[in-house]
């Protein structure tokens, strides 16, 4: 029963992240494409894409890493070791919050600012609202954007498999930086286990 409670505290918890992060990642992309190019903003979409790529590698990284290289580099100090041991022991959390949180709100983001780059690109053009080749602009750069994200998810799955100790070890210095000088905590405390 405990471990139903906490898993349902878990989910609630992440449908509520999931909802501040989906408004912040909406109101950031749509002030960033108000009045800009149609250039800069594809530029902007596959910022969002190359978001949830990333994530989702380090979500699979996650899953994919074993601990024992990082009590090896904890005993010798290296900066970032404990919270990558905290990430694997929490792999599943971690990678729900990669893969699911991170990498489906950029899915949907970089669909809706897809939707705006199209009527930008069509309106410069000078095509009608709705027209044959507004239609045609618009499947033409889902399509590309479709390709980006599969393509790049498949890329990021190969080195989040065979380098999941590098990538880790880089997340886990990034967390390292932010816990230690934004003084922002990301991570539970290592809780030391018990040798039988």
């Amino acid at each position: 029963m405990s471990q139903m409670k906490r898993s349902l505290r878990f989910s609630l918890s992440i449908a509520v992240i999931t909802f501040v992060l989906a408004a912040i990642f909406t109101i950031i992309s749509s002030v960033l494409l108000s009045g800009v190019g149609w250039v800069f903003g594809m530029l902007i979409v596959l910022c969002i894409v190359l978001i949830g790529v990333i994530f989702d590698m380090f979500g699979i990284a996650a899953t994919s890493a074993d601990e024992v290289p990082f009590h090896a580099m904890a005993a010798e100090k290296v900066s970032g070791s404990k919270q990558s041991i905290i990430i694997v022991r929490n792999a599943d959390r971690f990678a729900s919050f990669c893969n699911d949180v991170i990498g489906d709100i950029s899915g949907i983001v970089s669909g809706t600012a897809s939707a705006a780059v199209v009527v930008q690109l069509a309106l410069g053009m000078g095509f009608q609202e709705d027209s044959t080749n507004q239609i045609t602009i618009s499947i033409i750069f889902t399509s590309i954007v479709a390709a980006f994200t599969v393509g790049g998810k498949a890329l990021g799955k190969y080195f989040a498999i065979h380098s999941s100790t590098k990538i880790i070890l880089f997340a886990g210095k990034t967390i390292a930086f932010i816990e230690k000088y934004l003084h922002i905590k990301l991570l539970p405390a290592l809780k030391k286990e018990k040798r039988k």
